[in-house]
């Protein structure tokens, strides 16, 4: 998942001891509690969640999800076949149960009973199999349902445009509860890929009345939604409004409306916080970090997160396309000054693309060339810069111009981080690179539009958060050949590494296939130490989640992708703590 402005690397409470597995450490697994209150009045159960570093959500399309701002209000609103719970462990959601053939290609879901949407029109086996299908259409643009739907069988055709629907092949529906998808290899993380939200079900009635792009400023008529809550005000530029979706089939919600206010600039939901306009904020400036943590009644969290935050070269664009460059741009960064002086130790320093927590994490790994440890290896990093300049026949004088694309959304903390890169590029390697600041959402069109494209965005800072528990998403996803996350161009190139960098593609396919995990995770690790030393990323730091949540706010559970399960929304609820926002203009 990509991740969101709103989502900021700031601080690390000590990281306990290894991460057990996708569970948020240090008590970030836990739900908030309030044992001194009981619950407020049915009047006070309004949760105020803002979206910082954005005017508006990306889309709120379940096949178009591409960052955590759209996901965290698409997850209000839809659920699929299987999702993660608050441990991030795949279960059945729209499915009541679910099995596989034992030649690993048939998977048979059978739904729960008398299922409907959010207007009471009944959901069957024909509104999943409309869903994925849909989210293949070419016409529909997604970026994402290539990706975590290329599983199923003939999904690539459909979204080249050269089948008309998957609906009677790859996915069947033999009666109105029994969806069965046919995948075209055996793939062990075939379940974790369905939980993302692309294969989530929308009624087709709503597309076919107000069209792909129209319906999201029409769900407020209590239309076309499944999950626990339904849109009941979409003020674009503003604020969007849920309210409890009382033909939601789990557990109802105890909250009467869930509001997310947009604020353009990240800072502000810090001070709406302290003003007690929102219950939370997951972004707090470097300079208020004690004092949040000072806060009294629990109010402040930093869950780890499994994201890594890396920068991008992309290979089809000089001087990229020379590994020795690459590796002096990767070596000449001190990670750990980013780290420490710029994030106050609110991030780990890594070399890492399979971040600490997940399977398939290797501790052996070392960064570009060998070198060992996150402080970089300036002498190296200029030597191999001076040879990186000689095969491609530069000098500094003709070295080509080097613009960093970023997004910062007025975040200080991250604008320094770009600066101290830009100096240090400049003092090591005598190279002087522009910084390129852009807004959000141009950005998350920008970068992937870098597929394939020598004319495209040549370096850029970016991030990415785990979607399920597989090294398969951290590595074959971003770096395969023809996948839409390869925007680094990764062995589609013809630099004189590239027939090396598809060497390493080949083995990480192999490793998706291999069912003895054990293999598999070597497999993978392999693959990744040779990601790193090719520069596919420049990896800098695992990020933690850093965040204030008001102390009247119960049950929430901080994991360490930051997502609440459907489910969970029965638990959370406003207590009669005063130390709560103000939520009468939304009563």
């Amino acid at each position: 998942m990509l991740p969101d402005t709103k989502l900021v690397k700031n601080v690390l409470l000590p990281f306990c001891s290894l991460l057990m597995l996708l569970l948020a450490a240090c008590g970030g697994g836990q739900a908030t509690s309030n044992t001194t209150t009981s619950k407020a009045d049915a009047s006070k159960q309004i949760l105020i969640l803002p979206l910082g570093g954005s005017r508006d959500l990306k889309t709120i399309d379940p096949a178009l999800s591409t960052d955590a701002g759209s996901i965290t209000a698409i997850n209000l609103v839809f659920t699929g076949l299987v999702q993660l719970d608050d441990k991030l462990q795949v279960h059945d959601q729209l499915a009541a149960s679910h099995t596989v053939s034992s030649d690993g290609l048939t998977w048979t879901f059978k739904l729960r009973p008398n299922l409907t949407f959010s207007d009471g029109q009944p959901l069957t086996s024909a509104d999943v199999a409309y869903s994925i299908d849909r989210a293949l259409q070419p016409t529909v643009k997604s970026g994402v349902a290539p990706i975590y739907l290329a599983l199923i069988k003939d999904a690539d055709k459909l979204n080249a445009g050269k089948i008309k629907t998957i609906i009677g092949d790859g996915i069947m529906t033999p009666d109105p509860n029994t969806v069965v998808i046919i995948t075209s290899k055996k793939a062990p993380y075939f379940l974790d890929a369905l939980t993302y939200s692309c294969s989530y079900v929308i009624e087709k009635s709503m597309i076919d009345k107000y069209g792909n792009t129209g319906f999201a400023d029409h769900l407020s008529q209590g239309i076309g939604g499944d999950g626990p809550f339904m849109v009941s005000k979409y003020e674009h530029g503003k604020e969007i409004e849920f309210v409890p979706n009382p033909r939601y089939y789990g557990p109802k919600p105890q909250l009467q409306k869930v509001v997310i206010p947009f604020y353009s600039e990240s800072d502000t939901t810090y001070r709406a916080y302290q003003a007690g306009q929102v219950d939370q904020s997951i972004y707090i400036p470097s300079a208020e970090l004690a004092a949040a943590k000072a806060l009294p009644q629990g109010q402040f969290h930093a869950p780890p997160q499994l994201w890594i935050s890396y920068y991008g070269m992309n290979y089809l664009m000089k001087p990229f396309d020379n590994i020795k460059i690459r590796q002096a741009f990767a070596l000449a960064i001190n990670k750990q000054t980013l780290a420490h002086d710029i994030y106050k130790d609110g991030a780990i320093a890594t070399n890492h693309i399979v971040p600490q927590g997940m399977p398939g994490y290797n501790p052996d790994l070392t960064g570009p060339a060998g070198v060992k440890g996150v402080t970089g290896d300036q002498t190296l990093a200029k030597q191999l810069f001076q040879q990186g300049m000689q095969e491609s026949g530069y000098t500094l004088a003709n070295f080509p111009k080097i613009t960093f694309t970023v997004s910062t959304n007025g975040r200080a903390d991250v604008r320094n981080e770009f600066q101290v890169d830009q100096q240090t590029w400049q003092s090591v390697l005598g190279v002087a690179v522009k910084i390129d600041d852009i807004e959000y959402n141009k950005f998350l069109s920008d970068i992937p539009a870098n597929v394939n494209n020598p004319n495209g965005v040549q370096m850029y800072a970016w991030g990415w958060i785990a979607d399920y528990p597989d090294a398969q998403d951290w590595l074959t996803l971003q770096f395969d050949k023809g996948v839409p996350n390869n925007t680094t161009n990764y062995g589609q190139n013809k630099s004189a590494n590239a027939a090396r960098q598809q060497a390493t593609q080949t083995l990480m396919e192999q490793a998706d296939q291999t069912q003895d995990q054990a293999q598999r995770l070597s497999m993978y690790k392999q693959a990744e130490q040779q990601l790193v030393n090719d520069v596919a990323w420049i990896p800098t730091v695992q990020v933690t989640n850093v965040l204030v949540r008001k102390p009247c706010v119960v049950g929430m559970i901080d994991n360490a992708q930051s997502l609440t399960p459907p489910d969970d929304w029965a638990n959370i609820y406003i207590s009669t703590n005063s130390m709560c926002a103000n939520p009468s203009q939304y009563a």
